[in-house]
């Protein structure tokens, strides 16, 4: 009989007509849903956008690469794909999207030692019901011992217990020298509010409230055996719940008794004992005090994590970790000191307990004490709903602590690459992991991280240099005719320029340019000044014959952009959207961005019909 042929490679190019159709219009990114819910990391991408790319833009069995892999979405769409929700079918077929529906592989890099954990964890979750009967165990023994941290007698005097308390600092009055709670001057209520100014109950005087002094006190550390200088507080609100009934009140001599107790008890062994590598985040006034990591937690929640994390450390892998995920979901952004309270038209009588502002270390004058079991009781459900939805699915996800500076994968062997890289210096990583880090004893290494950092001197060049070294890995990596899709954010024309100069030295150039928008915006995406709405989106190619660069100025482009978006939907024509636009075509015209956001925000402002007419 005549020898077999070799097996050939299965074929998973796209024919090119089919790829610019979802780079057309903007591509809603949710921020809804147990997967995206599951862990707060920053910067995240719904994994059902990023399993409409990986479908459109591949056959099933292809392997997909992300080396900026964060938190793991990139796995978890490529996952998806095998049986995607009736969600993520619907929006494939509304904008008729050639989206072939199959099993993936995925290979992720990630450099952040807590993201490589959420990645994995995520991506290969143990059983759903094994897992919420080993939380629910640990939770229920934990709040049997420690539940009296908790305790709290009701308006009428019947046992309950503390949802949250609110905390406030002292403040000085900088006229008179008068000490008083931040709360019950600037708290008011009918309607509820946080006002911003501060008037002095003692001489009537004036002042910016982010400008008083904050009063200080001297106290004996006991975990690291000194006296350290913080900022003082005390109880100003109680919210509780007894039965089924919740309630409010002023705090009393019970609560002053519960926290000498608090005080007496002992901090669980395990709790980290480490110093804060302090950078960028820091900042001298709110963060006065906050040397080491339990500087982050009030004493009552620091005892009641810990004992949490003792039970977890017991338990036998993978559930261990599936339980550090729960916890660890919950910690930063709830147990500690960073969360707040907040004061919101929609909830005139009360004012809105909320968690940790995502991007920044955040200390509030008015920090919130949650009941951190009641809390991670609440959370538990979103945990065990994300790993049902993934548990059992086919397709292989490899996920790797390491710098995407060098991957260890065989040249031309990867069918397609999705990727967000660090937006410059939006975001210091390693810094905000910490916190939850330092829980698991695994630290990132920040020598190969890819940021625009003064504490890690790290200016524009460096990032672009290390950009550089790793999208030159992925044009190594991927195969002769396969696509690179790049998703980045910017307010500033030299980051995005850093990365323009870094795809094309490394040998790729821009296909398509698209947008997507992600439907509710970061904090940072509301409060920083020239921040961008909807991230621009970019298909990547080795290198082909350059298009013919336009001659055209940056106003020229943005009063033609305004012009095209007159007739589409609103959300299409605000400064914010439009600038991402003008960004997506200098850049697929293989130009550097001309302007920052700021300077088109201004043009924006005194040129546009529709500014004129706002004003």
């Amino acid at each position: 009989m005549p020898e077999s042929a070799p097996l050939r490679p299965p074929d998973h190019r796209i024919p090119k007509h089919q790829l610019a159709d979802i780079y057309r219009g903007a591509l809603p990114s949710r921020r809804t849903g147990p997967l995206y819910a599951a862990f707060p990391y920053p910067t995240k991408i719904d994994p059902e956008a990023i399993a409409l790319y990986i479908a459109t833009h591949t056959r099933p069995g292809a392997t997909v690469f992300d080396g900026f892999a964060g938190s793991g979405t990139t796995g978890l769409a490529a996952l998806l794909c095998q049986d995607p929700p009736p969600s993520l079918r619907l929006e494939a077929e509304r904008r008729g999207l050639a989206a072939q529906w199959g099993p993936r592989d995925a290979v992720l890099y990630e450099l952040s030692s807590l993201g490589a954990f959420v990645a994995r964890t995520l991506n290969d979750p143990p059983d759903p019901t094994l897992f919420h009967k080993a939380a629910t165990d640990i939770l229920r023994a934990a709040d049997a011992d420690f539940g009296w941290l908790y305790s709290a007698r009701d308006p009428n005097g019947r046992y309950g217990a503390i949802r949250h308390a609110v905390w406030s600092d002292l403040v000085r009055c900088r006229s008179c020298g008068h000490v008083v709670g931040l709360w019950d001057v600037c708290v008011s209520f009918e309607p509820a509010r946080i006002d911003r100014v501060f008037r002095c109950p003692s001489c009537g005087a004036e002042h910016p409230s982010g400008s008083l002094e904050r009063v200080t006190e001297s106290t004996r550390d006991d975990l690291i055996g000194k006296l350290t200088d913080r900022r003082r507080r005390s109880i100003a609100r109680v919210y509780g719940i007894t039965g089924t009934s919740t309630w409010q009140r002023h705090p009393n001599d019970d609560d002053d008794e519960l926290l000498a107790r608090v005080e007496r008890e002992p901090i669980p062994r395990c709790v980290p004992v480490l110093e804060i590598p302090w950078g960028d985040l820091h900042r001298g006034g709110y963060h006065r005090g906050i040397s080491h990591l339990h500087h982050f937690y009030t004493r009552r929640n620091l005892i009641a994590f810990g004992h949490l994390w003792e039970r977890a450390n017991g338990l036998d892998s993978p559930l261990r970790d599936a339980v550090r995920f729960w916890l660890l979901s919950y910690n930063a952004s709830h147990t500690t000191i960073m969360t707040r309270v907040v004061a919101k038209s929609a909830r005139r009588d009360d004012l809105v307990v909320t968690s940790a502002q995502p991007g920044v270390l955040y200390v509030s004058g008015l920090p919130v004490e949650k009941n951190v079991f009641r809390g991670l009781a609440r959370k538990l459900s979103t945990i065990a709903k994300a790993f049902e939805s993934i548990h059992g699915r086919a397709g292989q996800v490899a996920v790797h602590q390491k710098s995407s500076c060098v991957v260890d994968l065989p040249d031309r062997s990867i069918d397609y690459v999705f990727t967000d890289p660090p937006f410059g210096g939006n975001i210091p990583y390693s810094e905000l992991s910490f916190l939850n880090e330092a829980w698991l004893g695994s630290f990132t290494d920040t020598a190969e991280e890819a940021i625009v950092n003064r504490a890690q001197r790290k200016p524009v060049a460096a990032y672009q240099e290390l950009l550089t070294t790793a999208l030159s890995e992925v044009r190594r990596i991927l195969k002769p005719h396969a696509r690179a899709t790049l998703v980045f954010h910017s307010a500033s024309a030299a980051v995005w320029n850093a990365l323009r100069n870094a795809y094309s030295d490394a040998g790729l150039s821009v296909e398509h340019a698209g947008i997507l928008d992600k439907t509710q915006a970061s904090f940072k995406q509301v409060t920083t000044a020239g921040a961008v709405r909807g991230d621009p989106v970019l298909l990547l190619r080795k290198r082909l014959a350059g298009r013919r660069p336009t001659t055209a100025t940056a106003w020229e482009v943005a009063t033609e952009l305004e012009r095209e978006a007159r007739d589409l939907d609103p959300s299409e024509r605000t400064p914010e959207r439009l600038y991402s636009r003008l960004v997506s075509h200098f850049l697929a015209n293989h130009q550097d961005v001309p302007i920052d956001a700021g300077d088109f925000y201004n043009w924006y402002a005194l040129h546009t019909p529709e500014a004129k007419r706002a004003r």
